[in-house]
């Protein structure tokens, strides 16, 4: 082994220990102040949380993207937009984008909360309603022409639960949503740390095409 691997080796090592150490920490401290109407609940999130720190740590050593890895802090960060991203936005053209291709279920997408970018994924197409589900946000209704009083309803009902619009994505704004960017009165705010499943969400991006998971292309 040479010189270069075995710096390299121990750099990965000195990081992967440092998000652990992050991640846990942040994870225990929001853990402490869930309320939780039985223990058992509790201790299994508590149970499983080793397996899914060491998951993303691992993940985020070894993610191939833009983004700069802050390890000390478990986050990414990027150069954030003076403005919230609105360009090619409109809802044609996300409809477009989600109605228009064959796109796998499990896509990493992103989604506006307010004047914040998050991260979700597909969890289900429905071309003939023109809808898309996601995951943590639930659906989106995405043709115009579909959204009657009754699709209109069901449609606000999502949206008025998570107050979330999603989004078509670009490079720039999965970057935005992977290092927690926040607007204020369209204006740059301190970024937020994305949850732990944002987190590894953001490692099965595959910034090459942005339309397929990354497993995808590495077969």
């Amino acid at each position: 082994m040479t010189q270069s691997l075995l710096w390299q080796e121990s750099q990965q090592s000195n990081e992967f220990a440092e998000l652990c150490s992050a991640l846990y920490e942040r994870e225990v401290t929001l853990l402490a102040r869930v309320e939780v109407a039985q223990i058992e609940t509790l201790q299994r999130r508590l149970q499983s949380l080793p397996y899914y720190v060491q998951k993303a740590a691992h993940a985020m050593v070894n993610a191939e993207t833009p983004m700069t890895l802050d390890s000390q802090n478990a986050t990414w960060s990027s150069k954030q937009s003076r403005n919230l991203p609105q360009v090619g936005q409109e809802l044609d053209a996300i409809a477009h984008w989600y109605l228009n291709q064959e796109l796998p279920l499990g896509l990493v997408v992103p989604v506006e909360v307010g004047e914040r970018l998050v991260l979700d994924c597909i969890d289900r197409l429905d071309k003939v309603q023109g809808r898309v589900r996601t995951n943590g946000h639930g659906w989106f209704a995405l043709k115009q022409e579909q959204q009657g009083k009754q699709k209109q309803q069901e449609h606000q009902h999502a949206n008025l639960h998570t107050k979330a619009k999603l989004l078509k994505p670009t490079k720039k704004i999965m970057m935005a949503s992977c290092a927690g960017h926040v607007w204020q009165n369209n204006k740059p705010c301190r970024p937020i740390i994305p949850t732990l499943r944002e987190l590894l969400l953001s490692c099965s991006i595959n910034w090459k095409n942005l339309k397929k998971p990354l497993s995808v292309d590495n077969h």
